[in-house]
């Protein structure tokens, strides 16, 4: 059954109204009838299963005929904030991590970033990165679509973190897997949790020093060093399997 994303203000008397691009999607690409079903979220932790009923100029009106509430979330908010890559890295980054249940993706420039980025093109990387995330969020099952967050510099990046209860600071150079155990066993749900990882040649000295200033922990994945398109995927992978309700 395709999947869609609305408002809750399109949620209006039994009915769900479809504005926007998916009007044409359901149209003119997925070639749709009225009477067919479709499974909408409301971005508030609500799943409607619905009937296609009215076809209108910009807009299509579907019955709900089956209202649920949505399981497919996380207990805690994870927030990825990622080195942004060279070529289409970045892309395969936020598909999975959509998949595995990130909140929000905060792409940031370290001083090993390849990768430049003026405003306009940084506007255009923002908005296709927003498509990705939400394409994968409809083929996932997710009750929202993530956001990817405008790209911010490592010193922002730390001052968002600040905000959240805990931020994981995944370090080649760093030792004691133990610790690393300890503090993601000790993560209780419904904490809000960051995980900065570097770009193509991981973190210098100097920006893990700040990340310890910041209060963030600092943690190995193990013996083996990741590329930056697998750590992130890594820990939210470890986290997934703690938190899953």
């Amino acid at each position: 059954m395709y999947h869609f994303f609305v408002t809750p203000d399109q949620v209006k008397e039994g009915y769900i109204f479809i504005i926007g691009s998916d009007v044409n999607h359901i149209k003119n690409v997925l070639r749709m009838k009225p009477g067919e079903k479709i499974e909408i979220s409301d971005g508030n932790n609500r799943k409607y299963i619905c009937r296609l009923e009215q076809f209108r100029q910009g807009e299509i009106a579907a019955a709900i005929e089956e209202e649920q509430i949505s399981d497919t979330e996380l207990s805690s908010k994870i927030y990825l904030f990622q080195g942004v890559p060279k070529s289409d890295k970045m892309e395969f980054i936020i598909q999975k991590a959509v998949e595995l249940g990130v909140y929000k993706v905060i792409p940031m420039m370290t001083k090993r970033t390849v990768v430049k980025l003026d405003e306009k093109k940084a506007m255009k990387k923002a908005e296709r990165w927003n498509s990705i995330s939400e394409s994968a969020a409809k083929q996932s099952g997710r009750s929202f679509i993530p956001e990817v967050a405008s790209v911010v510099t490592l010193k922002e990046a730390f001052k968002v973190a600040g905000e959240l209860d805990i931020c994981l600071f995944p370090y080649e150079l760093a030792e004691g897997m133990e610790k690393t155990r300890t503090l993601i066993s000790a993560i209780e749900k419904g904490k809000s949790i960051g995980i900065f990882i570097g770009p193509e040649g991981g973190f210098e000295k100097e920006e893990v020093e700040e990340a310890l200033d910041s209060g963030a922990e600092v943690i190995t994945l193990g013996k083996r060093i990741l590329r930056t398109e697998t750590a992130g995927l890594a820990m939210l992978s470890i986290l997934m399997y703690h938190l899953e309700g």
